[in-house]
């Protein structure tokens, strides 16, 4: 009964879907393109200021709202926290079609002893509402790092857990600055190669940790062994290390 009850409720999902979506191809769909510059916001130690471009590429004025997030990994996932340690200005405004807007951000304290990590949020403010004309609005978010140093010091330490039929790559970041981590394969001491899972966020901040969900096939327990080949690609370089196997905690 419990199957068939979720089997009836997959096709209803799929059949609303389905008309959902008719209904938008007979509405109209509006949209506005934007694009900024640049994709990732570098302070240099002691800079508190810089300018991010707004480029409204489509052929009508689109209205917006720049808000700043403190952006942290605490939990071993992305947290924004609304902050005022980045002001920008102007947080709203409208830009005529194919025009830009720039934004200047402004740092209001340098960091110290680690650097200062945040994300700008550019929303697309919905324009009114019309008969028939089904609106999606964007959202970008970009980067900001506050360095602290001039020669960033990046250091990750990697070991695998493995649990309950599941292997994830973790990673400790016990430097005072942000990496990248991409193209993740791990190789068994038997020549499988396992791949990280899905679109994993890259970032890894400050003092965090992080876990990389890893893809197992099916109907196959993770590889004996106690080490794996680790190989990826970084912003301080390329990644080519043996990891431990640990239980997870």
């Amino acid at each position: 009964m419990i199957t068939r009850n979720l089997l009836s409720a997959r096709a209803i999902a799929r059949s609303a879907a389905a008309i959902f979506a008719l209904h938008l191809a007979c509405l109209g769909v509006g949209a506005q393109a934007l694009s900024v510059l640049p994709v990732n916001i570098f302070l240099e130690p002691g800079q508190k200021a810089t300018t991010l471009t707004v480029t409204n590429q489509g052929t009508n004025p689109t209205a917006i709202q720049i808000r700043a997030y403190a952006w942290s990994q605490k939990t071993g996932t992305d947290e924004l926290t609304a902050s005022d340690d980045v002001v920008v200005s102007p947080p709203i405004a409208t830009i005529a079609g194919g025009a830009t807007q720039v934004v200047r951000l402004i740092l209001r304290q340098s960091p110290t002893g680690q650097e200062g990590t945040y994300r700008i949020l550019v929303d697309q403010i919905p324009p009114p509402a019309e008969p028939g004309i089904v609106h999606i609005v964007l959202r970008l978010s970009i980067p900001v790092f506050a360095q602290v140093s001039a020669k960033p010091v990046v250091h990750v330490q990697f070991h695998v857990e493995r649990k309950d039929g599941k292997m994830f790559l973790v990673g400790v970041n016990d430097a005072n600055s942000h990496d990248v981590i991409r193209d993740i394969v791990l190789t068994s001491t038997d020549g499988l190669k396992f791949k990280s899972q899905g679109d994993s966020p890259p970032y890894i901040l400050p003092g965090t940790t992080r876990r990389w969900p890893i893809e197992l096939p099916a109907n196959q327990p993770p590889p004996p062994g106690d080490t794996f080949q680790l190989t990826a690609h970084s912003n301080s370089g390329a990644i080519s290390q043996q990891v431990s196997v640990v239980g997870a905690p």
